[in-house]
């Protein structure tokens, strides 16, 4: 067995019921939008014997380059950086095949979180980026331009954070005097902004900011749009999606669309409710807390 089937460092979210709902089966083509650690990934590998074919992506080029490294030698894999919103437009220009399962874990991966130097994390002190792709306009700048109203009601929308009229009005404070250029510095204003008592100490006051403006910046839930309405020109007939959220407008958006695909009859549920982490999972990863996995096949 090779080297990259050791246990990978990142704790990927409902392994189990990941494999079983895609069932997979020998020469099967499986489409990783969002490898991450690449948990998921080595697993599917597992079941699709030599002749299947994975592909794993991610908007992160990091995770890409440290996927390619760990399956190195094995041919049945290819690696590329994109994002899952760009799978329709790769298969329509014949870059990729389509899927006989496709899988979206729409966790933030440790390996952002700990490695990326982009200002993901308010418990680091790091450049105030927090975008998966270099190109795009990162949140240092973003803060300088957009008006307070707009940037209250994100904070709002995407954090789901009662006290956003107040963070909104302390951060763009905190740009007229100074540049907010690094994560730690934004979480100082944010906890500044925000009652001692908040949370009653349950979360960081920064938690639900960081989230909303890492939401915002890389244009998360208009990706996951895009991607729920090529669901059916990306999979092969008896081909199985999944998807794994964690954030109420996400589920919502899954939910909703995957209603719909049910409805044309082309596909049906495999999930009527959302698969939730046992309390032994949570237990061992409390990241996986909010996770919900939702399934759907097409007939």
């Amino acid at each position: 067995m090779t080297s990259h089937f050791d246990k990978p460092r990142h704790i990927s979210v409902l392994m189990q019921e990941v494999i079983d709902f895609l069932n997979l089966k020998v020469g099967e083509v499986v489409i990783d939008g969002t490898v991450g650690g690449g948990g998921h990934s080595i697993e599917i590998l597992r079941r699709i014997g030599p002749s299947g074919m994975l592909i794993a992506m991610d908007w992160s080029s990091q995770a890409v380059e440290a996927f390619k490294e760990k399956t190195k030698n094995d041919s049945r894999v290819t690696a590329l950086q994109a994002n899952f919103a760009d799978i329709a437009r790769l298969i329509e220009e014949g870059k990729l095949p389509r899927a006989h399962g496709v899988l979206l874990d729409l966790g933030f991966s440790s390996i952002e979180l700990e490695g990326s130097q982009k200002g993901f994390s308010f418990l680091k002190d790091e450049p105030l980026k927090m975008v998966y792709d270099d190109n795009r306009e990162g949140v240092d700048e973003i803060l300088k331009t957009i008006k307070e109203e707009e940037l209250e009601d994100i904070i709002r929308t995407y954090g789901e954070e009662r006290f956003a009229g107040r963070i909104a009005y302390a951060i763009k404070e905190a740009v007229k005097t100074h540049k907010i250029l690094t994560s730690g510095l934004l979480a100082e204003v944010v906890s500044r902004a925000v009652p001692r008592s908040y949370e009653k100490g349950r979360i960081h006051p920064a938690t639900r900011t960081f989230m909303a403006l890492r939401i915002y910046a890389n244009d998360e839930l208009e990706n996951l749009k895009k991607f729920l309405e090529s669901v059916p020109s990306i999979i092969e007939k008896g081909g199985r999606v999944i998807v794994i959220s964690f954030h109420s407008l996400e589920d919502r958006l899954v939910k909703n669309y995957f209603r719909d695909l049910v409805k044309s009859n082309e596909f049906k549920f495999l999930t009527k409710k959302p698969i939730q982490s046992s309390f032994e999972e949570v237990k061992m990863n409390p990241r996986a807390r909010s996770a919900k996995l939702r399934a759907i096949i097409k007939l």
